[in-house]
């Protein structure tokens, strides 16, 4: 009884106040994990001041604002946080349940009917083009070899290129595949918008020295701006735009099956 007694009267431990504005009150457990470990005495003290500075700033600014906003401007405010609030709530939710139930697998023929099917509206925004390329220093013992590899460029030679690959300050083999113009820019900086006609064209093969280096480049084939894009291009785009159309046939769904169980729950109806 004497324990029981002592245990009863014991007051609650009360959490120790580190600041306060009006009658707001910042407490130690606020800032618990706010100083990462390792953190040393004197970048701790600024990190916790500056954190506590902040805090009563915003405290008093806002306090500030509720005395002189006026009650027109405080219930405006009020209902725009209430509806965010409430949009918030149903976009988290709803995107929970669209992530359970959404098909993301996008078939080959898929991608192609709707490619076929909005081919009109996909044009090239710049140039498109399928080239390779090899920089190496000018020095390289194989340079020669390199050379007649790259423009031969058989199965064989690609794959005797590609375990070559460590020798190359860059390169890029894939010239079956369609990049944007401004990739070309980025990747070999020598070529450019000015002076791009001399360098990117139909069957363009040349080598090129810089200061130290060798540039060697096959250029494929080069599509023009304005030009209907083509679908390898486009398949990552397709792809998303079709899983996108899904979610928004999802959403729909989903809010028309949350309503009619209401109506049928008898928790939602409309007062004639």
């Amino acid at each position: 009884m004497m324990l029981f007694s002592c245990d009863y009267f014991k007051s609650e431990k009360k959490p120790r106040a580190i600041a306060r504005v009006g009658e707001s009150y910042l407490f130690e457990y606020d800032i618990e994990n706010l100083v990462p470990k390792g953190t040393s005495k004197k970048d701790s003290i600024a990190i916790v001041k500056s954190f506590i500075d902040r805090w009563a700033s915003q405290k008093i600014l806002f306090e500030a604002a509720e005395r002189n906003i006026g009650k027109e401007k405080v219930s405006e405010f009020n209902t725009l946080i209430e509806q965010y609030k409430i949009d918030l709530y149903t976009k988290a939710y709803i995107e929970e349940l669209v992530i359970r139930q959404i098909d993301t697998t996008v078939t080959e023929e898929q991608i192609k009917k709707y490619y076929n099917e909005n081919k009109q509206y996909f044009k090239n925004s710049s140039e498109l083009v399928k080239l390779r390329y090899i920089n190496l220093v000018k020095e390289n013992p194989k340079f020669s070899k390199i050379k007649s590899k790259f423009s031969s460029f058989t199965k064989k030679d690609r794959k005797d290129l590609e375990q070559m690959a460590v020798q190359f300050k860059s390169y890029a083999f894939n010239d079956s595949i369609w990049v944007d113009i401004n990739q070309v820019y980025e990747k070999i900086p020598f070529i450019n918008i000015e002076n791009k006609q001399k360098y990117i064209s139909n069957g363009m093969n040349f080598q090129y020295p810089d200061s130290t280096t060798v540039w060697l480049v096959k250029v494929n084939n080069v599509l023009p701006k304005d030009s209907a894009t083509p679908l390898e291009f486009l398949k990552p785009t397709i792809k998303q735009i079709i899983i996108n159309k899904r979610k928004l046939e999802l959403i729909n769904t989903i809010e028309k099956e949350i309503t009619n169980d209401a109506i049928k729950d008898n928790k939602y109806e409309v007062y004639k």
